[in-house]
């Protein structure tokens, strides 16, 4: 694995570690800078050279990433409820009924939060729903909702903890008659080069305090009629679940024996850094499944040659020598190829389709659609940015169709979630236009016009 060596490893992983980010003295320039060397580590496991422009950033970046993912360890959801509270009448002794400060149901719908996976390290998105009874005519800020629901979700987490632990924190904040969590959470499976592209794991988890302890109670009743146009029904309330250890899917595989120990070391000094203990039960294997996603993305892991077996499988009739009459050809389509990468500038997946459009002539096949996905598989597991894997795309498929391609990616990233703007739903598409279609804007349209519109990767 390069320049290191196990001992010298933990040596320079001790340094600078301490003790975590909760305790007296923490200096989160020195947790960083721990982190930033155990991603080197990680990067050389990969077979990365770590001076590459590109690569020569990423510790720093994904240190910053860590750190900031995390940072709800160095917060205290107490300190965000007092000072927010504000007194608010019920109603008028002389009627009848509840509401505002004394027995009115309070509903804060769809924050939109992300963790990361305490079993792989994977970031996981979260809609989450609170409902509180107020009591002894106090309210809280509704902006406090969310920021006390990040302080836990900004954290190594599974969702029932995480519910468990922002309904407390409320519980206790606001002293209400009652509370209610209930959390939509989707994780992403683990992508290969044959099954590939399986969608999102999800589960709905909740918790309760105070009157919301006993399902059956009438106010469960008005939270869920508030929230049943998202899909949310009574039958699918568990109130404080037990953690389910399949939720994450890294743990349905076996982690392979032959999995690099120093790349697991730099994995467990990062969760140190963090201020966790490795050695909790739930994160005893962490290290290993987080390097065996990893690994995935290794350099040349893929078994796939682009040379000789995909030219014998591509029709003579690509292959072009001088003047290309386009006036008898046709733009052919293969849309919505799914791919999975992964940011070589912060270390978090990346995936959407690929769409690939290329001119061909009445009669002749067009090239096969499993062709076209190895090309893409190859590209796409290994560290990569996207404007990069559409221009490789582009041009191994304009060297088997006499140099005239149009490539599209579009892509969600796990970077766009979990760090910097936090911008849920969004995506990116980059193009790459090659040969004729360079300059035949009526073909270029074409061909964009017949890519279906999604909002989303999701599902796919």
């Amino acid at each position: 694995m390069g320049l290191l060596g196990e001992s010298h490893l933990n040596c320079e992983l001790e340094k600078g570690v301490g003790n975590g980010c909760d305790e007296e003295g923490f200096e989160q320039e020195t947790n960083s800078a721990s982190i930033e060397y155990a991603v080197k580590v990680l990067l050389l496991g990969l077979g990365e050279d770590i001076n590459r422009e590109g690569i020569r950033k990423t510790p720093l970046r994904v240190a910053k990433a860590i750190c900031e993912g995390n940072k709800g360890y160095r917060e205290n959801a107490k300190d965000i409820v007092e000072g927010a509270l504000f007194p608010e009448a019920g109603v008028d002794n002389s009627k009848i009924g509840h509401a505002g400060g004394a027995g009115g149901l309070v509903i804060v719908r769809d924050l939109d939060l992300y963790s990361y996976c305490e079993s792989c390290m994977l970031p996981f998105q979260v809609k989450c729903h609170v409902g509180y009874v107020p009591c002894g005519q106090r309210v809280l800020g509704l902006s406090k909702f969310y920021r006390v629901a990040n302080v836990f979700a900004k954290r190594l987490q599974h969702p029932q903890r995480l519910a468990n632990e922002v309904c407390s924190a409320l519980h206790k904040g606001i002293e209400p008659a009652g509370v209610a969590i209930i959390l939509q959470c989707t994780h992403l499976h683990f992508p290969d080069t044959e099954t590939n592209h399986k969608g999102w794991v999800e589960i709905l988890v909740s918790s309760g305090f105070g009157v919301f302890e006993n399902k059956d109670a009438d106010l469960w009743g008005d939270f869920l009629g508030l929230l049943k146009f998202r899909g949310i029904g009574k039958d699918k309330v568990h109130l404080n679940g037990s953690l389910d250890p399949c939720w994450c899917p890294s743990l349905s595989s076996k982690v392979n024996s032959s999995i690099d120990p120093i790349m697991v070391t730099a994995v467990s000094s990062i969760l140190k850094s963090l201020g966790e203990d490795p050695t909790r039960k739930e994160l005893v294997g962490t290290p290993s499944r987080f390097v065996k996603w990893l690994m995935k993305f290794e350099q040349s892991s893929i078994d796939v040659k682009l040379n000789g077996s995909i030219w014998g499988g591509v029709n003579d009739c690509f292959n072009t020598n001088g003047e290309v009459n386009f006036d008898d050809k046709e733009v052919y389509a293969e849309l919505n190829l799914p791919f999975w990468s992964q940011c070589e500038h912060h270390l978090l997946p990346f995936y959407g389709v690929v769409h690939i459009g290329y001119f061909i002539s009445k009669g002749v096949d067009p090239i096969g659609k499993s062709l076209l996905q190895s090309m893409i598989h190859f590209y796409g597991f290994k560290l990569q940015v996207q404007e990069r894997l559409t221009r490789q795309i582009a041009e191994t498929v304009s060297a088997l169709v006499g140099g005239n391609v149009i490539v599209v990616v579009e892509a969600s990233h796990t970077c766009m979630i979990s760090r910097g703007i936090e911008k849920f739903g969004s995506n990116t598409a980059t193009i790459a236009v090659l040969g004729h279609f360079s300059s035949d804007f009526a073909s270029r349209a074409m061909f964009l016009e017949s890519i279906p519109r999604v909002k989303s990767f999701d599902g796919y």
